[in-house]
């Protein structure tokens, strides 16, 4: 492994876990790549999937274009295959997948808070423990270890450990050409004894289509591309929609050290568990076949694999490096396009950076906002350039949705360097004011900032995404000193009105889903004191729900017509009280709901 020589910063643990089954043997962790038009679930079993994570919040596994719902595998995931150490037995290590009826054969390494997924962006240093001062290598890089000796694995029925150390580094990016696909740097390392014949590959169950709709694994199909060493993943037309879902690939990268010329591949694919396979014997031969089937023709619940070998020996503190990618587009040329991108960027992908994001200031006033932003970005530099550019700092963007924190966006203004060949030269600004908005209501914005393009390496400039600087602003008066003026909007609340298809909308689901429910109903109380308490009672007097309120900024409260044990409320007319919890003035007041 690599150890960085620069100062460390400030770290980022995500969403750290601790399951049942696992937990008291390992620490179960996930992290999502989002930097780019992908995301990308990554935990520290090596896998590419939700499997006991109970704490993750999303129905996606890996979701393209962001925001669309459209879901893309139900897992990807790494296994090796290999003779054991006297060369008469056959071992195969993978993580969980139904198709092999597999246990969890690599997982974490221990219990330990900081042995799970670390999070490092663009410019940050973080002291890993295993890997002090680590440099983020891309605008995102998700960093995690397991192996397949620790005690889940050694619990897995009939697991012989081939005792690997595997290091994970994940890339992604947040600018074209390289925000549609994710880099996985594989670091293996056998740690007790020398194995031998030794086949790396994928598993790879497809799961192309829209998330909501129909079971979108039902109709897809797999062809693989040996120009590419890549297995693309394909929706078939007309079962959830007019047209085909956009497809994914996964492209392996063997070690630069291997002659392709000697590399042999084997390409399977099945409908429905058809590779199941619950021995290391049968698992080690279907991996190892150097077969390759035939593109699939009939759409279906599709599992493949693809593997490459042999590689004669791995010595005990060797070390195997090899990648993979998981490669999104709009159509089959996308993904063929990005391919070879990712081969003449191998090994190192070390390509122009965008600048740092800026830091914003909002400030809320009636019906506008203002953003305020500083000039950190006008002074990075960035040694992948081959312009020899000194300050490759171009510019500003300032965009808006009224939709969610992934758009869609609208481009509001651009400011850029004046007397250059880039851009529309209209000079820098450091500050927006968006008028003519909807008070309480949620907008989002992000200022993004962004190079000149390297006209020597003919690379394009590079941005910070809209959905890593973005922010969410409501608008509004602040709140009041005094009660008297409290009002609930709308009123009455009129359930036969589509509140939802307003712009921007004034009632909307949760980001994790799409579809609209019960509970992202939605009235507010205005005019609120600084501090104060709502109480709601239906006409006959029986406690709905109370509502605290300590906000000097914001002046009102939303309630999702939904009581203190969790169930709606019926039409009716209901009854308030607004509590001045400073001077203990009450306004009482009433308004109608109609379902």
């Amino acid at each position: 492994m690599k150890v960085f020589a620069r100062l460390s910063c400030a770290l980022i643990l995500i969403s750290l876990i601790n399951v049942p089954v696992f937990g008291q043997f390992t620490t179960v962790d996930w992290g999502l790549h989002t930097v780019g038009e992908v995301t990308e679930l990554v935990n520290n079993r090596g896998s590419l999937h939700p499997y006991a994570l109970p704490s993750y919040p999303r129905l996606l596994n890996a979701e393209f274009p962001q925001g669309s719902f459209v879901e893309h595998h139900n897992a990807v995931a790494p296994f090796y295959a290999s003779l054991s150490p006297n060369k008469e037995d056959t071992m195969v290590s993978t993580v969980a997948i139904y198709a092999w009826n597999s246990a969890n054969e690599l997982s974490g390494y221990s219990n330990a808070p900081w042995d799970s997924v670390w999070e490092i962006r663009r410019g940050d240093t973080v002291d890993i423990p295993y890997e002090p001062e680590y440099v983020s290598h891309s605008d995102q890089d998700l960093v995690t270890r397991y192996n397949d000796y620790n005690e889940a694995s050694l619990r897995a029925a009939e697991h012989e450990p081939m005792f690997l150390d595997i290091y994970q580094h994940s890339w992604a990016w947040a600018s074209p050409p390289m925000n549609q696909f994710v880099i996985f740097n594989l670091d293996v390392v056998p740690t007790r004894e020398n194995i031998h014949d030794l086949w790396p590959g994928i598993f790879f169950n497809s799961n192309v289509g829209y998330i909501t709709g129909n079971s979108p694994a039902q109709d897809d199909f797999f062809t693989y591309h040996p120009d590419h060493n890549m297995v693309i993943a394909n929706d078939a037309p007309g079962n959830e929609g007019p047209d085909p879902y956009t497809p994914m690939a996964v492209k392996i990268l063997p070690p630069k050290q291997l002659d392709e010329e000697d590399i042999e591949w084997t390409f399977q694919w099945a409908i429905s568990g058809g590779l199941r396979v619950e021995r290391d014997k049968e698992r080690y031969e279907q991996l190892t076949s150097g077969q390759i089937q035939s593109d699939q023709t009939l759409p279906g619940n599709t599992s493949a694999i693809i593997s490459y070998g042999k590689i004669d020996s791995l010595m005990v503190g060797d070390t195997l490096h090899w990648k993979y990618a998981t490669i999104y587009g709009y159509d089959k040329e996308d993904l063929f396009e990005k391919s070879a991108l990712i081969d003449t960027l191998a090994p190192d992908f070390q390509v122009p950076a965008p600048p740092p994001a800026p830091n914003v200031e909002v400030i809320r006033k009636n019906r506008e906002i203002t953003l305020k932003w500083d000039t950190r970005a006008e002074d990075y530099q960035d040694p992948n350039r081959s312009d020899g550019a000194d300050k490759p700092f171009e510019g500003y963007r300032v965009y808006k949705s009224t939709q969610s924190r992934t758009g869609p966006w609208t481009l509001l203004a651009e400011y850029d360097l004046i007397d250059n060949p880039f851009g529309q030269n209209t000079g820098l600004e450091h500050e927006f004011t968006d008028t003519g908005l909807m008070n309480n209501v949620e907008y989002y914005y992000a200022v993004t900032a962004f190079s000149k393009p390297d006209t020597v390496l003919n690379f394009p400039s590079q941005s910070t995404s809209q959905r890593a600087t973005s922010i969410e602003v409501t608008p509004g008066t602040p709140a009041k000193q005094s009660v008297g003026e409290v009002a609930v909007v709308p009123n009455p609340y009129r359930g036969d009105i589509d509140y939802n298809a307003s712009d921007p909308p004034w009632e909307k689901p949760d980001p994790s889903r799409e579809r609209w429910l019960e509970q992202d109903r939605r009235i507010q109380f205005i005019n609120l004191p600084v501090r104060s308490t709502i109480k709601i009672y239906s006409l006959s007097g029986r406690h709905i729900e109370t509502i605290e309120h300590d906000n000097p900024e914001k002046g009102f409260e939303s309630w999702n017509l939904t009581s203190k044990v969790n169930q709606a409320v019926a039409s009716g007319i209901y009854l308030f009280t607004v509590k001045n919890d400073n001077t203990g003035e009450t306004q009482t007041g009433k308004f109608v709901i109609i379902k």
